[in-house]
């Protein structure tokens, strides 16, 4: 009888965090946070509320507001999320995401409104480009052949960068209101240009020597 009432006392049992989900959360939230407000606008304390949790918890996570955005830039920029893992398909896939993404409507994670907004900041900047050159330079200077491939990668991110800020971020009228399709087809040749492989320089056009 004294245990039963002692339990109903206590009352159940807390329960327990799920450490990976609590994780998870705070990176979505940090995610989001990053890319509204950029490095400097974004607290932990904003990070947390949006995460449903404190924020001794999301340093005792990440371990510093640093941290935790190298870790909110890989998660924006991870290949996948960008770019695929087929090269025969890299144009047409990256012109697609692209068109999407940049949609007026599209309301996923824009990574690269994250990093406009955070690279004013020299660390931030520091972390933006070991992200971008980790996770998606070296996935896309793997996809390329030639030499020059990460030369070749990086003008890709330029041209996903410009197109992503002109459509989506300032709005320009040509691209903000284009029809996708023609959109994609345009992209879609752009970007070949750069991934397919270079011609070799010892020969002309017709592909006999110079």
């Amino acid at each position: 009888m004294t245990g039963g009432a002692a339990d109903d006392v206590g009352g159940p049992p807390p329960r327990r965090r799920n450490a990976s989900a609590t994780r998870e959360a705070i990176l979505n939230s940090a995610v989001a946070a990053f890319t509204r407000a950029g490095y400097d606008g974004a607290g932990v304390r904003e990070v947390a509320g949006g995460a449903g949790v404190t924020a001794m918890l999301v340093n005792r996570y990440f371990g510093s507001k640093e941290q935790l955005f190298a870790e909110a830039v890989d998660r924006a920029f991870a290949p996948r999320t960008v770019v695929g893992d087929d090269p025969a398909t890299l144009s047409e896939q990256l012109a697609a995401t692209l068109v999407a993404r940049t949609a007026p409507e599209a309301d996923d994670p824009d990574p690269f409104l994250l990093v406009l907004r955070s690279a004013a900041n020299p660390r931030a900047a520091e972390i933006i480009r070991a992200g971008v050159r980790n996770r998606l330079g070296r996935h896309l200077t793997d996809l390329l052949p030639g030499p020059d491939a990460a030369q070749r990668a990086e003008l890709l991110l330029s041209l996903l960068a410009g197109v992503w800020l002109m459509r989506k971020v300032i709005g320009t009228d040509g691209l903000s209101a284009a029809d996708p399709a023609p959109l994609g087809r345009h992209l879609r040749d752009l970007v070949q240009v750069i991934v397919a492989r270079p011609e070799d320089p010892g020969a002309d056009a017709d592909g006999g020597p110079a």
